[in-house]
């Protein structure tokens, strides 16, 4: 990355990044937001402004060198009177994937700033492979061929650097970007998925000094959570699909199309190779896919009795409308997942069962209808890891009010999960559990009219 000029604060290098001309969306050298670079690229981005901040690579151990987090500034129309500060998830995703959601932000937060950082690792902001996770390298910010080896090769050269990206890391950057880049308004702070598990562990180790509130969309379940972590993602997938096909068994004008229940009608389709030749080499991750999305979850019992018939159309049609939820957020070249960091956080702090091998998964999934692909990445490979962290699994001991929005067929982060960590939080200040009965994950995006109305009324009292 860029130059730095160094300051010395609060015992911590802080510093303001010069980064010369480069990445498209990368701000010049300046003291705080001025207008990105790419303002002009798309119109989502147009009244955009843009930041950087240096960090100490290790919170621990500032000596070690910075690292340079990116931040971009959506403006409130006219005069503003607050912040809304947006944490993404992944933990992979840099804050692109809040960048086609603004218009609902500033529905729910109206004379609000939007201020959305790429949390360490993602993004514009220091990836851990920055020579094969750039705008120019041969597969962009993905990796690619060849970038996949000389990536792993350097994360294990330097393994200081590496293993400085952790999520306790990640937390006390989102203080000290709060705190350096945020004005004297009113302030909250809305994190989706795995945000919300980096919110948290920013409000136990290194609170911001002020927030007037906190939104937990999907939440993520608590760290010691044996029956929801990362491992058993294919085992809250198929819970939430089966219960998917028993809403249809229930309603007459979706049960008619079939003479059986309708997850006997899945299992057998996919007993038969030749029926669910269709749905591709791996049809339990492609039909837990299809239930991710309020659209397409509304289209499954269709697409099942048409591959009972041998007719694709409905499946086709349901795979034209990933595409294109896929296409709202590719239209961002700052959007994407960093394979390399979520491998590194998810097989250091968010897998339960060190001891998950390919056979127990096969075991598993062998017996399920719907299955995710996600159990796969934690297994041992290339990728280092890290020891477990102290402050693994650490609760705050306050919290300020705090709004969680779920959805009770959310397919990624459990709805049981996300109620018992609720009750938990409750001794350490005011909680809400708003639960939506469509959404799907990422409550913002999956269900909006909801999200919006909730998040309105939190912000205004």
């Amino acid at each position: 990355m860029s130059p730095i000029i160094s300051l010395l604060a609060a015992g911590a290098v802080l510093s303001l990044a010069a980064a010369a001309p480069a990445a498209a969306g990368e701000p010049a050298e300046r003291p705080g937001f001025t207008p990105c670079a790419d303002a002009g690229a798309l119109p989502a981005l147009g009244d955009t402004q843009c930041a950087q901040l240096a960090v100490p690579l290790d919170h621990g151990a500032p000596e070690t060198g910075t690292i340079d987090l990116f931040v971009r500034k959506f403006p409130a129309r006219g005069a503003a009177t607050g912040e809304l500060w947006l944490i993404a998830g992944g933990p992979g995703e840099s804050g692109a994937s809040f960048y086609p959601y603004i218009d609902r932000l500033r529905a729910a937060a109206p004379g609000f700033d939007l201020i959305v950082p790429d949390h360490r690792g993602t993004g514009l902001s220091t990836r851990l492979c920055p020579s094969e996770e750039s705008a120019d390298s041969a597969g962009g910010m993905a990796l690619e061929g060849a970038e996949w080896g000389s990536c792993i090769g350097a994360l294990h050269a330097d393994p200081q650097r590496t293993l400085a990206f952790t999520i306790g890391n990640a937390a006390r950057d989102v203080s000290l970007l709060m705190d350096r880049h945020g004005g004297d308004m009113r302030r909250h702070l809305y994190g989706v998925s795995y945000g919300t598990q980096l919110i948290l562990r920013t409000l136990a180790v290194a609170p911001p000094e002020r927030l007037d509130g906190v939104i937990l969309d999907s939440l993520v379940p608590a760290d010691d959570d044996l029956r929801h972590d990362l491992s058993r993602r294919s085992q809250v997938t198929d819970a939430v699909g089966r219960q998917v096909l028993r809403d249809c068994d229930e309603r007459p004008d979706c049960s008619r199309y079939f003479d059986q229940p309708l997850d006997e009608a899945l299992a057998a389709l996919l007993a038969d190779p030749e029926l669910s030749e269709p749905l591709g080499p791996k049809p339990k991750y492609l039909l837990a896919a299809l239930i991710d999305f309020p659209r397409t979850r509304a289209m499954l019992p269709f697409i099942i009795a048409g591959l009972h018939r041998g007719d694709t159309a409905w499946l086709e049609h349901a795979q034209a409308e990933l595409g294109r939820v896929q296409q709202t957020f590719a239209a961002f070249p700052q959007f994407g997942s960093s394979i390399p960091l979520v491998s590194l956080i998810s097989r250091s702090e968010n897998n339960r069962r060190a001891e998950l091998t390919e056979e127990m998964i096969e075991s598993e999934e062998a017996g399920l209808l719907f299955a995710s692909p996600l159990p796969r990445h934690l297994l041992p490979g290339g990728f280092p890891t890290y020891e477990a962290p102290a402050d693994l699994g650490r609760l705050p001991e306050r919290i300020p009010p705090t709004l969680v929005l779920h959805a009770k067929r959310d397919p990624k982060t459990a709805f049981a999960g996300a109620a018992a960590l609720a009750e938990r939080l409750d001794a350490a200040g005011d909680i809400e559990l708003a639960a939506s009965d469509t959404a799907a994950h990422y409550v913002l995006m999956t269900d909006p009219d909801f999200a919006i109305a909730q998040l309105r009324d939190f912000i205004a009292r």
